[in-house]
């Protein structure tokens, strides 16, 4: 399947000289999202991993799917102040700013091996940040996992030689 036919690319969106890659047509085809779950749940397991982790909110909608496709656990990572239990937290570098993340200190076992799943992969920020609190707490980065790579923003420099999947790559574009 050709996932670039599910993308829209609107241009001047946040802001001009950007153009914005709309993975939302993807959750509107069921074939669509549906392919996008079989595949990172196909990666989940060739890298080993026994849970996905994923960020709010586009991350959730590619990591649960994934999650429940490969049959494995899924730990969220919130923006701060959503989450009750204690919390650990990192802050990060984004496209267009900096934010901050957390997850609760215990969801994560000593030695489990995570795939990281997010919508997109531009600067790396984001999933750099959550290897760093995935890390902290014993646990090991079995890789990552994108719907769509950037790859002129150089974001998997960030996530070192750990396996990366991207669906989709646009360069430049």
């Amino acid at each position: 399947m050709d996932l670039k036919e599910s993308i829209a690319s609107i241009p001047g969106f946040p802001k001009e000289g950007i153009i914005f890659r709309d993975i939302t047509p993807i959750l509107a085809d069921p074939e669509a999202l549906e392919y996008t779950g079989k595949e990172i749940a196909k990666f989940a397991k060739e890298v080993g991993a026994d849970v996905i982790v994923a960020p709010e909110a586009r991350g959730f909608m590619f990591g649960i799917p994934a999650a429940l496709e490969a049959r494995l656990p899924f730990v969220p990572v919130r923006k701060p102040g959503k989450l009750p239990r204690k919390t650990i937290e990192e802050t990060y570098t984004l496209e267009y700013g900096t934010d901050r993340l957390q997850m609760h200190a215990d969801d994560l076992k000593k030695g489990s091996r995570v795939l990281i799943v997010d919508d997109l992969l531009a600067t790396g920020g984001t999933v750099e940040a959550i290897a760093r609190m995935v890390e902290r707490q014993g646990a090991v980065v079995a890789g990552f996992a994108f719907v769509v790579e950037l790859d002129d923003l150089l974001g998997r420099k960030k996530l070192g030689d750990r396996p990366v999947l991207s669906l989709v790559h646009y360069e430049g574009e």
